[in-house]
């Protein structure tokens, strides 16, 4: 990554970053002067509750639960699909990573409907196991992709089996990829409010949205979403410790090396075939199978398919008016940090990136308190909830649009200058035109996410205003599940065509850039994660 040291940003890259910072900050900011104005009586009081600390317990061994258990799945897993010679491994990545389009509600609503007895903690946790996996899965196969093959080598010469030179050498490289996936697992569990609710596990979203909903406790509601942000920053914290404490480096230099193949025997490919088959199976068959039945058993209310028309309309326009202005936000401070290197401007970036530790329960929380009590005419608009997308998700597009940026020599922008352009135009002139594809990915990535996104959706739509996400969730609360199939189905094939456009911007910007990825890889696959 190349950054310019020692030179002073221009002050009106740093005024934007300022102003795209604060404004990411609003929600939280906001959380916390309700929370103060509350008064220590009634924030005492809340915190003491027995429900406080028995929603605390249930969402912290959840989340421990789904790490753990992601954990044990993606390991092996991602070693399987990288360093051994399994049958169609390549079809195996990609088929392992398709999870990350199925919303949990989704994957919630379709186990239900096959399993009506399902319910409880166990369900839930089996669930966002089969729907989070793939965080982990993917930063750990690119680590496993890239790590230095020297050391197992050695360790292969020292009289090592290949599974202990594996595990003794080339596991541990992998471990701050697999550390950085378990924090978006972490945060992902505790972000997530479908699956919970449905399997009727009183976890932090599932508390916090009733608590808002029944209006004579909304302090209540404001204290537990504080203790929920609380959480998930200590958890961005823990795993920043951790992955300095694990860096891991090559000890070759040169063209990039990758390891040879482990070669399964028969009983080890058979066993290798069952295990990721049953993964694919949970994670993405039984969903699919079950959204199909129910579509084709049909229901007792005739499909209205102007209702479900609009209801795609609008999920697609608020997703994309989000991502316009997520990039709008990320792109002064993906550019202050991709080219100058502070402190000042590193906490820029840490201070944006407050969206990653707050759920889309406590935003919309926090943005409905914020526009009832400060700007009325702003409650429940179609604005309001392009901004919560947009503060939500704006970590995704300032991480992509930071790799993008800081791909592009400097050089370029200063030959511009010196062939008469002023600074904005040399920038736009060759910055941009080489950075776009990097930017519009992040941008896709925030659109991608928004269409799944549920409480946000819930608390700040504008009254009528039905996404295909609602209009799921309205129809599974009264057990519709025949009425509420296609519109899961049009949610999938809906966020499907985001996700094929993001591979292909991927796949060009990898051919523009080339092989030289030593200092990106981590970053731009967990960009990518995100999705």
């Amino acid at each position: 990554m190349t950054r310019l040291s020692g030179i002073r940003p221009p002050r009106p890259l740093i005024a934007a970053a300022v102003v795209s910072v604060c404004l990411a900050l609003i929600p939280l900011a906001y959380l916390i002067v309700r929370v103060v104005s509350a008064g220590p009586e009634k924030i005492l009081s809340s915190l003491l509750r027995a429900r406080t600390w028995e929603t605390t317990v249930t969402s912290l061994a959840l989340m421990l639960v789904v790490v753990i258990g992601c954990l044990v799945i993606a390991i092996p897993a991602a070693a399987l699909v990288t360093r051994s010679n399994l049958p169609g491994r390549r079809m195996w990545l990609t088929v392992l990573a398709l999870p990350l389009a199925i919303p949990s509600y989704v994957a919630a609503y379709a186990w239900i409907a096959e399993f009506p007895a399902m319910t409880g903690f166990w369900a839930a946790a089996l669930i966002l196991i089969a729907v989070s996996y793939p965080y982990v899965l993917l930063p750990v196969a690119a680590a496993l992709r890239t790590a230095d093959p020297a050391i197992e080598e050695v360790a292969r010469s020292l009289g090592r089996s290949p599974f202990a030179a594996f595990r003794s050498t080339t596991l541990p490289q992998a471990l701050p990829a697999a550390a950085a996936g378990s924090l978006l697992v972490a945060l992902y569990v505790l972000s997530d409010f479908g699956a919970v609710s449905l399997f009727r596990v009183d976890a932090f979203t599932r508390v916090i949205y009733a608590s808002y909903r029944a209006s004579f406790d909304r302090t209540s509601a404001a204290v537990l979403a504080s203790i929920l942000v609380l959480l998930a920053l200590i958890l961005v914290f823990a795993e920043r410790k951790f992955r300095g404490k694990s860096l891991q480096y090559r000890t070759s230099s040169g063209t990039q090396r990758f390891a040879s193949l482990v070669h399964l025997t028969r009983r080890t490919r058979i066993l290798g075939l069952v295990f990721v088959t049953s993964i694919v199976i949970i994670a993405i068959g039984v969903p699919v199978v079950s959204l199909v039945l129910r579509l084709s058993e049909g229901s007792r209310r005739t499909l209205d398919v102007f209702e479900l028309l609009g209801a795609t309309i609008n999920s697609a326009g608020a997703a994309a008016a989000g991502a316009v202005i997520a990039v709008a936000l990320a792109l002064p401070i993906g550019l202050l940090t991709a080219r100058f290197r502070s402190a000042w401007s590193t906490g820029t970036e840490s201070a944006a990136f407050a969206g990653h530790a707050l759920p889309g329960v406590v935003i919309g929380l926090s943005l409905v308190f914020l526009t009832i009590n400060t700007v009325p005419f702003l409650y429940q608009t179609l604005f309001t909830l392009a901004f919560a997308y947009a503060v939500l998700f704006l970590p995704k597009s300032i991480g992509a649009t930071r790799t993008s940026i800081a791909a592009v020599p400097p050089v370029l922008e200063q030959t511009a200058r010196t062939l008469g352009r002023n600074p904005f135009s040399a920038w736009t002139q060759t910055t941009l035109r080489i950075a776009w594809p990097g930017i519009a990915a992040g941008g896709l990535l925030v659109l991608l996410t928004a269409m799944k996104e549920l409480p946000a959706t819930l608390m700040l739509r504008p009254t009528g205003f039905d996404t295909l996400a609602t209009e799921l969730w309205s129809r599974t609360e009264i057990a519709a599940y025949g009425a509420g199939a296609p519109y899961a189905l049009a949610l999938i094939a809906l966020a499907a065509i985001p996700a094929f456009a993001l591979s292909m911007f991927i796949s060009r910007e990898r051919r523009q850039v080339g092989t030289d990825q030593d200092d990106r890889t981590d970053s731009s696959v967990l960009d990518t994660v995100g999705a």
